[in-house]
């Protein structure tokens, strides 16, 4: 048994080491990336004074600051427990999470007032292939890096690496609308400019607010979803000598969880019986890979 537990041991810890090693790349793709778009917008944006491509420069900065705490953030989260953590720093990947959400909520802030002031102040742009070329090599680059990472995200559940999913894919729309409003802007629709800005900023501040929802959830302690809640009380009922379930409760550590679990047992067994049903739940439970640990509550009927 001892064996077993070794094994599964180093299989989670493999699998903590090669989520460490996947969020890391990513961050580092985006951080090279988003440098980059973010340079070539603003210098090209800023020249032609078009609002919409400016915008989109600020959405860029954004992104390199997601970047960066997708890094940090993933830095810290993948250290081991120690005596001060005995369950590790997980849950740092959902502060630099909302902190990510902070900061798209400013940044989606300073573009809706510049844009703003842009249709107010009836101010146009000067036409460039140089806007045209940056916005479709945009949509290219933020494209690959979406269907990439999504599938990364997925596979190791990691809100870290979602948010800069999502963060990608809003950038292809954002984009888009800034082409459409450079292409309007070329017919003397001074105006589109400034509402795709707007538009631009609205979208911004929906997906800093997802993903404040996400990160709040866990650091206070929602409890597990019911699907995972079915899967643990098969485990549970699956084992001989337990009349029923009491209560199943949780408590986010990182992606993972810890489980209180409060089960019924007959009055007539004994306390070494009742430990022994116990331990049985607990070294089940553990086996998912959600799980890092579980307290068993015995009650008797």
């Amino acid at each position: 048994m001892c064996s077993f537990k070794h094994v599964i041991h180093n299989y989670q810890g493999d699998i903590t080491l090669e989520r460490y090693k996947t969020t890391k790349r990513v961050a580092v793709l985006g951080i090279t990336a988003n440098i980059l778009l973010l340079i070539s917008k603003l210098a090209v944006g800023f020249s032609s004074s078009s609002q919409a491509m400016i915008a989109d420069g600020f959405n860029s900065a954004g992104d390199v600051f997601a970047s960066v705490m997708t890094y940090a953030g993933n830095r810290i989260s993948s250290q081991p427990e120690d005596q001060s953590h005995p369950y590790g720093h997980g849950k740092a990947e959902y502060i630099f999470s909302m902190i990510i959400s902070f900061s798209l909520l400013l940044v989606a802030y300073k573009v809706f007032r510049s844009s703003l002031e842009a249709i107010i102040n009836r101010e146009t742009f000067i036409f460039s292939w140089w806007l045209v070329a940056i916005a479709a090599a945009t949509i290219i680059i933020k494209l690959i890096l979406f269907i990439y990472t999504k599938a990364v995200g997925k596979k190791h559940n990691n809100l870290l690496i979602t948010a800069n999913s999502e963060d990608h894919r809003n950038d292809v729309f954002v984009t888009s609308s800034t082409l459409l409003g450079i292409i309007l802007g070329t017919m003397g629709i001074y105006w589109v400019d400034g509402v795709v800005g707007i538009v631009i900023s609205i979208w911004i501040a929906y997906t800093g607010f997802k993903i404040f929802n996400s990160a709040y959830h866990v650091l206070m302690d929602r409890n597990i979803d019911r699907l995972l809640k079915n899967d643990i009380e098969k485990v549970i009922k699956s084992i001989d000598g337990i009349d029923h379930i009491d209560d199943i409760a949780a408590k986010p550590v990182g992606i993972n969880y810890i489980l209180i679990v409060k089960i019924s047992v007959p009055g007539s067994i004994t306390v070494n019986e009742s430990h022994s049903i116990a331990a049985q739940v607990r070294e089940k439970l553990r086996n998912n890979d959600r799980v890092n640990d579980v307290v068993v509550h015995i009650n008797p009927v």
